[in-house]
């Protein structure tokens, strides 16, 4: 008889109970473990946590490298209700030291040794680690067992997923133990995931793309291949790994398939394994997603899946076929969502009853934004349909159109918030970042599309006094990760304004039209 599970450890644990000579994660170079090698890392490095004085409710800060190490430290959480987030290596410290203020972690643990500011997190309030030779001794030194994994409640906060903030600020969004495995139950019934399967690991761990690599593939018994970050940066590396490894089951960006597609490397000799291509996070071009059905339809299933960070990732999935390529203008329908979840199209001002706002409710809605009141406040709020009970679901944000069949189609965003290389971009934070260098009076971003799915983030600067000479891109650098850098800094006397005196983004839009943008 099966075990009700109400949280994450307890999932775990039966998972090694029923695998644990089973490959749970295998590495390019051949490495493996175990679920029961797995487990017994993990069970050392949460009986180290627990003896550094960290506890449920506690925040641990996590710069991950996937290693074993990396893999323990965040499951070694899930057992004993330690909230962790993963942050990213390759951001300014000034944007890591933000995430840190807001998160508050007792703990950083960095598996990447060379990181330069990994001292500097060091503080009275916060102990920072690098799993280095002497910490991993330490950890091995612990006992290979903890029996008591049950008293986690399933409203727990599993980890805090950040993302980009309209005030300048990133926002975490914290997702609970019960939501990760409805997400996990979900997966595993919509992807017919079996113990057989072997997933990509190619999204970065602070990416919410990773949640479904991490998450479907371990909690539900089946294989996880973690790729190093250079080798998704080598296109034929990259398709090779995922042969060579006899992965079954990939899940990326659109930009990421696409790069592989203009680089040649995705042929008919490649993937030969795989049977499940999902993707999600940004519109995926036609003319590519073509390309791709016509590479692999015949026996690979082409999965377009959906959702926000602050729903657990994914909340539907629809799977291309040759019917979806009649309209070349649109992007691929959403499709219905899953189980579990229920939704409302919110009324926009001048659209038909069938277009709206997106506003999503079920148990995979997010707990909010940690330490975040007043966005959570403005996020996350009762279902405006009704007052007969409290029904608190998401904003998304997200335009969307529902057919006479019932599917959703993605028709925009009502804000300024951007999708750009996968990424969940808000062009405020984009400002901000210009708006703090020197000499700047004023700044605004917008995103110029270029095509179907592809566009670039465009930065204006007003300065006053002699500004020639100055790198200002390399300056907001310090500032901003790559993937919100704008692609180009236009300097110019004055920002339009509207009638409202506010900055008239579509005039700066529309004087790109006479612009070279290189």
């Amino acid at each position: 008889m099966r075990f009700y599970e109400h949280n994450l450890g307890q999932r775990f644990a039966r998972i090694v109970g029923e695998h644990a000579d089973r490959c749970a994660v295998l590495y390019p170079d051949g490495t493996t473990r175990t679920y029961a090698e797995l487990d017994g890392l993990v069970n050392q490095t949460a009986h180290f946590l627990r003896d550094q004085g960290l506890g449920p409710g506690d925040v641990v800060a996590l710069f991950s490298d996937k290693s074993p190490a990396s893999l323990s430290v965040m499951i070694a959480c899930l057992k004993l209700g330690i909230i962790y987030t993963n942050l990213d290596p390759e951001s300014p410290l000034r944007r890591v030291q933000r995430i840190v203020d807001m998160c508050r972690p007792k703990f950083i643990v960095s598996a990447i040794a060379d990181l330069e500011f990994n001292d500097s997190l060091n503080t009275k309030a916060c102990s920072a680690i690098v799993l280095d030779e002497r910490i991993q001794a330490a950890i091995a030194s612990c006992p290979e067992d903890l029996p008591h994994v049950g008293n986690v409640p399933g409203s727990s906060p599993a980890y805090i997923m950040f993302t980009s903030g309209s005030t300048g600020y990133p926002k975490g969004a914290a997702i609970s133990h019960a939501s990760l495995l409805n997400f996990v139950d979900w997966a595993a019934e919509r992807f017919q995931i079996s113990v057989a399967d072997r997933f990509t690991h190619v999204n970065p761990p602070y990416f919410d793309n990773s949640v479904f690599d991490f998450y479907a593939a371990l909690f539900n018994g089946a294989s996880l291949v973690p790729v190093a970050a250079a080798d998704t940066r080598d296109p034929r590396r990259l398709t090779q790994i995922v042969t060579d490894t006899a992965c079954t089951i990939w899940f990326s960006v659109p930009s990421l398939l696409v790069y592989l597609l203009t680089a040649r490397t995705l042929t008919r000799e490649q993937f030969t394994h795989i049977r499940k291509i999902i993707f999600g996070g940004e519109g995926f071009p036609k003319p590519k997603l073509r390309q791709l059905f016509d590479l692999y339809a015949d026996r690979v299933d082409l999965e377009n899946v959906y959702g926000p960070t602050e729903c657990t990732c994914i909340c539907s999935a629809n799977t291309i076929c040759e019917q979806h390529f009649e309209d070349q203008q649109n992007l691929a329908p959403l499709g219905q969502l899953a189980p579990n979840f229920d939704y409302e199209l919110l009324p926009v001002e001048g659209a038909s009853k069938n277009v709206g706002e997106l506003f999503l409710t079920g148990p995979q809605v997010g707990l909010g934004y940690y330490h975040d009141p007043e966005r959570t406040a403005l996020a996350f709020v009762q279902n405006p349909t009704h007052s007969r009970f409290r029904d608190i679901g998401y904003r998304t944000g997200d335009l969307v159109e529902r057919d006479a069949q019932g599917e959703l189609h993605f028709r925009g965003r009502v804000d300024f918030q951007i999708k750009h290389m996968g990424y969940r971009i808000e062009l405020e934070e984009v400002e901000a970042g210009l708006n703090s260098l020197t000499g700047v009076d004023e700044a605004a971003a917008v995103y110029q599309k270029l095509g179907e799915g592809l566009g670039q983030i465009v930065g204006f600067v007003a300065m006053a006094g002699d500004s020639n000479g100055r790198d200002l891109r390399s300056e907001v650098a310090k500032i901003l990760p790559d993937y919100m850098l704008p692609r180009r800094i236009n300097r110019v006397e004055s920002l339009p304004k509207n009638q409202n005196g506010k900055i008239d983004r579509p005039a700066l839009l529309k004087s790109l039209e006479s612009r070279s943008i290189s």
